[in-house]
């Protein structure tokens, strides 16, 4: 991955593209619960729910992926007239998603999938759906809905296919007619075993079971037998790039020149609901923004990595995406690049959304030994997520005077970022943490030592205030120490 053009991408390029999104429009709604005993009146588990939530799904989730990623979105399809329309049109508002091309239909109902989750386990789908063809009526009003969006300037066009009706063979060709016409990326997330109505399209991102479907075939997930099926639907369709998720083994690219491999990044898999998305999703918008096909397909399979960890539908933000970047240059030996303070407020205030706990503690960090990382895996189990406010070397040096650090801030960040319980790190030049504090506001701020909860600098921007004693017998000042005397006795 060129680092620098992707990171140049997602911090400067990425808010000025302009996608449109066509297809089946949906609202996904869940209901989380507790499950603790079983009905009798039926072998079932009782769920008692504890609280719901509602989200965009389909069409309109690759539309919020791309939104979460900062860009500018364009969403067109048909809805009913009714209450989940309501719930969609506050969705796509509080995301800022152009929702003008979404359909409002009195004899349509708005589709909705709804999903009861027990703990993180999901439980039951129920699906509330009439799949019908689009009206000519509604064909024409989606056609000129995208006809003027062309005229105006776009980079891209998603077309998110689930069989629900929008998604209709003579329709699809002329929306990729139109881009070959304006010269701008097609991107098609397929349904169905028949390609034909995707036939001249820049990119199809079919997943292994579609990919297994379209072929005919009940073949292997190995790279082989993935590579044959996507070169032959690439041929057979005169699709230019077959991209195909393949779960736990990542995502592969195919077209006439290249074939790209790329691994799965997840640690945790929870849930695979959206992942399609938002592949989908970043794989477009990198490649509108010109990254390089290798580049697109490792961005998009970092952010599907990202999403399969979360439990329900789930789009990725841009601060996520470009954090788990920045964290994949670290393991390949990479420069390191610590986040900015609107990076971190910004993905705080993601994981917040999220329902996330947030932990933040502060300090120098020099000379990195047990009781630090003891320290630092005590703040991080209060929470889901530690951020680490770390001291500059110029406030390091007002702090413990000029023959302090010993090891330059940015070296420091590293060693920190590279622990397992840390999620972020931060820079501050301030003699305290308050205004970092203030701007990121974590539900926990975690100091050390002997300090009381209304001492610690910043708590007036913190949930609440927790007091982690440290390890006996380690500090920096003693490891200095016994460096000395070794080298005063000749020992080293």
């Amino acid at each position: 991955m060129d680092s620098l053009v992707v990171n140049k991408f997602l911090t400067e390029k990425i808010h000025n593209l302009k996608i449109a999104v066509l297809g089946d429009v949906m609202l996904d709604r869940y209901f989380h619960g507790e499950v603790k005993r079983i009905s009798p009146e039926a072998p079932v588990p009782v769920n008692k729910i504890t609280r719901t939530k509602s989200v965009l799904g389909g069409a309109a989730n690759v539309a919020a992926n791309l939104a979460a990623l900062e860009c500018q979105v364009y969403l067109g399809g048909v809805t009913g007239a009714d209450g989940n329309r309501e719930l969609l049109e506050q969705l796509l508002d509080q995301v800022g998603i152009n929702y003008i091309g979404v359909l409002k239909c009195n004899d349509r109902e708005t589709i909705t999938k709804l999903r009861v989750i027990g703990g993180t386990q999901q439980m039951l789908r129920l699906d509330f759906e009439e799949p019908s063809d689009l009206h000519t009526q509604e064909v024409v009003q989606l056609q000129q809905w995208l006809a003027d969006l062309l005229d105006q300037g776009l980079d891209g066009i998603i077309i998110s296919d689930y069989a629900k009706g929008v998604c209709a063979d003579a329709f699809i060709q002329w929306v990729i007619q139109q881009g070959k016409a304006y010269q701008l990326p097609v991107l098609v997330d397929p349904k169905g075993a028949d390609w034909s109505k995707y036939r001249g399209c820049d990119f199809i991102t079919p997943n292994f079971k579609e990919m297994c479907e379209a072929a005919d075939s009940h073949c292997a997930n190995e790279d082989t037998a993935v590579v044959a099926m996507a070169t032959a639907a690439q041929r057979k369709y005169e699709i230019a790039n077959v991209v195909v998720t393949r779960s736990e083994k990542g995502m592969t690219l195919v077209n006439s020149q290249n074939i790209i491999h790329c691994p799965a990044t997840a640690r945790e898999v929870f849930d695979v609901s959206g992942a399609g998305d938002t592949v989908a999703a970043t794989l477009l918008v990198a490649l509108a923004g010109k990254l390089s096909l290798q580049d697109a397909v490792y961005v998009a399979n970092q952010a599907a990595g990202i999403v399969v960890a979360k439990v329900g539908t789930y789009p990725v933000h841009r601060e996520e995406l470009l954090k788990a970047l920045l964290n994949e240059e670290c393991k390949e030996g990479k420069p390191y690049r610590t986040l900015s303070w609107e990076e971190i407020s910004s993905l705080a205030a993601t994981w917040r959304a999220c329902g996330e706990k947030i932990v933040f503690t502060n300090g120098c960090f020099d000379l990195l030994h047990v009781g630090h990382v003891t320290y630092l895996e005590k703040a991080r189990n209060l929470g889901k997520h530690l951020i680490v406010g770390l001291n500059t070397d110029a406030s390091v040096r007002r702090l413990k005077g000029d023959t302090r650090p010993l090891v330059h801030e940015l070296d420091r960040a590293r060693v920190l970022a590279a622990l397992g319980c840390v999620d972020a790190v931060v820079l501050f030049d301030q003699d305290t943490p308050t205004e970092l504090i203030r701007q990121i506001r974590p539900d926990i701020l975690v100091k050390g030592g002997d300090y009381r909860p209304e001492e610690v600098a910043g708590r007036e921007y913190a949930g609440e205030v927790r007091i982690i004693e440290f390890e006996d017998g380690y500090s920096t000042t003693g490891v200095v120490e016994k460096i000395v005397r070794l080298v005063k006795d000749g020992k080293l």
